[in-house]
């Protein structure tokens, strides 16, 4: 009896084993299934040391973005800083004792520049702090200084400095009106590159002689102009730089500088009729450059034999986007950081000797199976007037028919919606809920025509891209006209707000992620450089007071019947948090649905993992409550 009881409780535990196994799964809750998505994490930034054996790197691995090393060849990666505030980016010295990076506390714009060496230790602040805006630029060829731009001298102004390691001091190479960055240094210290942004959409590039200060315009043109910034070729006479001087489409393009030091004109190098630059990288030695070419949104890779003028494609890519790159010091390697819509960014190494492309990191991905992820189609469409405007669809699987869709806008003006991993769509694909991402007239990446379209009083037309996007959705059969939402960041706040304003009988949900209602508080409490660069895209406050007022949603809050959803950082120094307090007190007023979440520890755009958790649950939420009821047993790419 003793043993027939003995062997009964195996069975039994096998025969309850195999119940459990053969029941399906627990059906996920929005707030773990958004959560899973959220915390997918992110490496960017790569930079080689001097011997090509490691790489340097941002990733939020720990919860925040912070400086990370790994084996070039891949492996286990270590953390070399460990602060509250998120990093920006990251360059190794050419000498390889210390790492430069960038972090922004508290995630405004105040952005300062730090040394550690590579181990974490001797973590030193080169900037002022305090409220100076700061940008790091990379190093000297030598390694002894570390190029940056800081708002030291004047608010309103990015200038270009040169740090020195040994004395600690700052030089100030030259003073830019606005913003702008200092590109690159000869390798005899004798000049230097700097990059000087006009306005939004317009720069030059100027060549300074760092003995006697003066200054050569490599870039003259008329009307806006964009120029990629440029890289000196090892004997400082060749500048390589990203044009559109005289086309439409940025080029990868060369100024010779004669023995006096003059420039000659600009050279077309490389260009193709159905693509932009995107970024470049030139070797050590001056013999390749690497090309990432931006084809409607997506990135292809290039290899340009200086010499010659010979391209040969790069490998196929795992993922979509190409985002930052680098070459080791022997030019054999070549890092970048990869993603697409179903992959998050990480590292890969391409062995240019063998071909071998090979992963090195492996960003977080906790319970969620990539594969099942939604991959995005790109779709066309005529906006009021004809023009042809473009965007990237995303549909739950198994969909048929209309039913509920968010359109997204993204921010900038003058960025691009792009297919790479996004949390919150593919929270909302989950849920049922299709998203159509679109690029309206001021978007980037589609030339220098149509990155204008929306300046000035001219950006009534973009708002009008609005409907046109929901036009195409109804018209197509993908929305329901009864459950359209509609969000952005930034200046997608700015679109979404001006979309429930506009079109008050369109949408019936938003949600305005720290977006810009009101031009004219903007210009006030915006940092002075940003508002300095700002004035031809969305006008002048001094003399175009009246066109900015109406074009600013704020003075249109009463037509909003839309249940509304505002996210904001308290320390955004870019779109300041008035812009949202404003919205959120007349919808409350006038009984409008409205719901706030204000980040205390965050800046323009939310970095830290529980935040990203928040922000996402909250807007799939919103959108699910509003739009898609029956849709909330919905699954789509997560497993236990």
């Amino acid at each position: 009896m003793q043993s027939l009881r003995i062997l009964a409780a195996p069975l039994l535990l096998l025969a309850a084993s195999s119940l459990l196994a053969a029941a399906p799964a627990p059906v996920d809750d929005l707030e773990t299934t958004v959560a899973r998505m959220a915390k997918i994490g992110s490496c960017n930034s790569p930079s080689f040391s001097p011997d090509g054996k490691r790489l340097a790197f941002v990733s939020n691995l720990s919860g925040v973005p912070q400086v990370w090393t790994v084996a070039a060849e891949g492996g286990w990666p270590e953390q070399v800083t460990a602060f509250e505030d998120q990093v920006g980016n990251v360059d190794w010295s050419p000498d390889g004792r210390w790492l430069a990076f960038s972090m922004a506390p508290g995630g405004g714009l105040n952005t300062q520049v730090y040394l550690v060496r590579p181990d974490g230790q001797a973590v030193t602040r080169i900037t002022e702090g305090g409220k100076t805006n700061n940008n790091l630029g990379g190093w000297s060829y030598d390694g002894r200084a570390v190029r940056l731009v800081s708002t030291r001298r004047d608010p309103g102004a990015l200038d270009a400095y040169l740090y020195d390691v040994a004395s600690g001091e700052q030089r100030l190479v030259a003073e830019n009106p606005g913003t702008g960055a200092l590109a690159d240094v000869s390798r005899d210290g004798r000049r230097a590159l700097v990059l000087r942004v006009k306005s939004r959409g317009d720069s030059n590039l100027f060549l300074i002689d760092l003995t006697t200060g003066q200054e050569a315009l490599l870039t003259p043109h008329e009307g806006p102009g964009t120029f990629v910034a440029g890289q000196l070729s090892p004997d400082g006479s060749t500048v390589y730089l990203g044009s559109n001087k005289d086309r439409d489409l940025i080029a990868f393009a060369r100024v010779r500088i004669g023995a006096d030091g003059k420039p000659g004109p600009i050279e077309v190098v490389a260009e193709r009729q159905d693509a932009e630059l995107s970024s470049f990288e030139v070797t050590r030695d001056g013999a390749t450059a690497a090309l990432v070419w931006n084809v409607a949104g997506r990135s292809e890779l290039v290899f340009l034999d200086l010499a010659t003028g010979r391209q040969t494609p790069g490998p196929k890519l795992p993922g979509g986007l190409v985002g930052g790159t680098d070459f080791s010091d022997d030019g054999r390697l070549f890092a970048m950081a990869v993603s697409g819509s179903t992959l998050p960014s990480d590292l890969w190494v391409l062995d240019r000797t063998s071909g071998q492309l090979r992963q090195v990191t492996h960003s977080q991905r906790a319970g969620v199976d990539l594969a099942a992820l939604i991959e995005p189609e790109l779709v066309r469409f005529p906006a009021h007037d004809g023009l042809e405007l473009s965007g990237w669809l995303y549909r739950p699987k198994g969909t048929r028919g209309p039913g509920p869709v968010v359109i997204s806008f993204h921010g900038g003006p003058e960025s691009q919606e792009r297919p790479g991993f996004n949390a919150t769509y593919q929270g909302l694909l989950a849920r049922g809920i299709a998203v159509l991402a679109p690029n309206v007239r001021g978007s980037s990446g589609f030339g220098k025509r149509f990155i204008n379209l929306d300046n000035g009083p001219l950006r009534v037309d973009s708002v009008r891209d609005i409907k046109a996007s929901a036009d195409y959705l109804v018209k197509a059969g993908i929305a329901d006209p009864g459950r359209l939402g509609i969000m952005g960041g930034s200046y997608g706040g700015y679109m979404t707000m001006a979309g429930l304003t506009e079109y008050p009988d369109l949408f019936a949900a938003g949600a305005n992620l720290y977006g810009i209602v009101n031009f004219e508080t903007f210009f006030s409490h915006t940092e002075p450089w940003m508002a300095a660069i700002s004035t031809v895209e969305y006008g002048d406050p001094a003399t175009e007071k009246e066109m900015l007022r109406a074009l600013s949603p704020l003075h249109k809050l009463d037509r909003v019947k839309a249940p509304t959803l505002v996210l904001h950082g308290a320390n955004d120094t870019n779109v300041p948090v008035v812009e949202a307090e404003q919205v959120v007190d007349v919808l409350k007023k006038r009984g409008v649905p409205v719901d706030y979440v204000l980040f205390p520890d965050e800046g323009h755009g939310f970095r830290k993992a529980p935040n990203r958790v928040r922000a996402s649950v909250a807007i799939v939420r919103w959108f699910e409550e509003h739009l898609a009821r029956e849709a909330a047993g919905t699954k789509a790419g997560m497993h236990r």
